[in-house]
């Protein structure tokens, strides 16, 4: 009737094969839990992020990075850092910023700020691919907000250029700090 067919012993499952095929499977399954795990709670730190890109690449003195965000919680401190991307047209090793924070209240404070992108050799500080580098500039750590409320955060260049060539974009970052 039906003509018969010749059972390979590779066809046939065994113990072997079945146990080694589950711990693969239950690998796979642990690594994305891992995964995400890891991700959603370095997002739970985290209160405020975003960057702004700089027209042309070149940031002028009238073209300030302004940002606002809100703060609920007044208890926990937080770290507040800025990310800047430079390209290869940077001219220098290091940069001045001019930073106003406002508080809800209108009550804010100035700061002049200066940090070192490069070492004393032009080798870039932060990561970078091909003509981009990210740097992540520290601003202030273990700050305790006073008020909820909106707060704004104004960024210029302090630099002599009126035009600093190079700048991809600014950012800033608010996050907790992890205990």
């Amino acid at each position: 009737m039906f003509p018969e067919q010749k059972i390979k012993s590779a066809d046939i499952p065994t113990k072997e094969k079945t146990g080694i095929s589950m711990i693969r499977k239950t690998t796979r399954i642990l690594i994305l839990l891992i995964a995400a795990a890891v991700t959603a709670s370095c997002g739970r730190n985290v209160v405020f992020t975003d960057s702004l890109p700089v027209p042309g690449r070149i940031w002028t003195l009238e073209n300030s990075a302004t940002f606002s965000f809100s703060v609920d919680d007044t208890v926990n401190s937080n770290n507040i850092d800025f990310i800047l991307r430079t390209g290869s047209a940077y001219p220098y090793r290091n940069i001045w910023l001019f930073v106003t924070t406002t508080a809800p209240g209108g009550n804010s404070i100035t700061d002049t700020l200066m940090y070192d992108l490069a070492d004393e050799k032009g080798n870039w500080y932060g990561k970078g691919f091909g003509d981009i580098n990210e740097l992540k500039l520290p601003y202030r750590q273990n700050v305790f907000f006073p008020a909820s409320g909106t707060y704004q955060v104004n960024i210029s260049h302090g630099m002599r250029n009126a035009g600093l060539e190079g700048v991809y974009d600014i950012g800033l970052r608010v996050e907790k700090t992890i205990k």
